[in-house]
């Protein structure tokens, strides 16, 4: 990882970014944006919440108690943010995007990069975002991801946080670095996409495991236990998908993994420890309003390391 406090000319900008979705985390990077100065639309799929936003400055249904920056607008129609932005943050969720993205083939420019910040791999084509853009984009879209831990609540209320922009672009690396990076986020650059993919998608997937532990009451020597095991296992599929073993034991790796294992903001923890009181899956996905990525990775990963050879017993159990 690399750290720089250059400022760039482009920082100085009036940017327009282009912000795909509307939900928490969505939500949490546009508020970083907007705190940066640029001018950002959110393209929501649901009217009401593209209308709390223009309105009263806020998302009626996730964080409504937090403002927005009055540079913050939403729409329903991507059509002319797309048109003529900066950058595009992708927020869907990655067992959504290929689908959502496909339709959006059309109006995406070829200059204009992609940046994406969801988590997890897509669960029918066991693919990566960076492979998922490629394939409806083409190889020559510019391409970064933004990872780390990084709850959105602390986002939105400006409390210090550290990301990794990773990218095979030298340049857009800095760029994307500059574009996120203010008093309170600290932004460090790598190469190595697919280790901060992985480190990013593989870490719910122990987490829903150290939920369980912790619902089902099993102590804290069992937490350490699978969370430990659960750090081996994301290294070596990491690894033996072309990721860096330094990158998943930095922050988009390991210092993930701790925020979503133990923070009590954590979704997939959340998941897990519901799990482990002894409610079923369905009865927790029902009634949740959020999106927990690492239900769906379990089984893309599983894949993954089958087709490997790997033997993964935290993230079969």
């Amino acid at each position: 990882l690399q750290h720089s406090v250059f400022v760039a000319n482009m920082s100085c900008r009036n940017l327009r970014v282009t912000v795909l979705g509307s939900g928490s985390f969505a939500t949490a990077m546009a508020s970083v944006l907007g705190q940066n100065g640029h001018q950002v639309t959110m393209v929501s799929r649901q009217e009401e919440v593209a209308a709390s936003i223009n309105q009263h400055h806020l998302n009626c249904r996730y964080f409504s108690d937090i403002l927005l920056s009055h540079n913050i607008t939403a729409t329903t129609d991507p059509q002319a943010p797309l048109k003529d932005c900066d950058y595009i943050v992708n927020a869907i969720p990655v067992q959504a995007s290929f689908a959502y993205l496909s339709n959006l083939k059309g109006l995406v420019r070829a200059d204009v990069p992609i940046i994406n910040v969801s988590k997890g791999i897509h669960i029918e084509s066991r693919k990566r975002m960076s492979q998922i853009i490629e394939q409806i984009f083409g190889p020559q879209q510019p391409y970064a991801v933004v990872s780390g831990p990084s709850f959105a609540k602390e986002l939105l209320q400006a409390l210090p946080t550290a990301l990794v922009v990773a990218s095979f672009s030298e340049s857009l690396r800095q760029e994307v670095q500059v574009l996120f990076a203010n008093d309170n986020v600290r932004t460090y650059r790598s190469a190595d996409v697919v280790g901060v993919e992985l480190g990013g998608a593989l870490k719910n997937v122990v987490a829903l495991a150290a939920g369980i532990i912790e619902g089902a009451g099993l102590g804290y020597n069992a937490s350490a236990f699978v969370v430990t095991r659960g750090c081996s296992e994301m290294m070596r599929l990491a690894v033996a998908e072309g990721g860096d073993p330094l990158t998943l034991s930095g922050l988009s790796g390991y210092g993930d993994l701790m925020l979503t294992c133990f923070g009590s903001l954590s979704r997939n923890r959340g998941v897990g420890v519901r799990l482990g009181k002894g409610e079923t899956l369905q009865q927790i996905m029902e009634s949740f309003n959020e999106v927990a990525e690492g239900v769906a990775t379990v089984e893309a990963a599983l894949a993954l390391a089958q087709g490997k050879g790997l033997d993964l017993v935290i993230m079969e159990e």
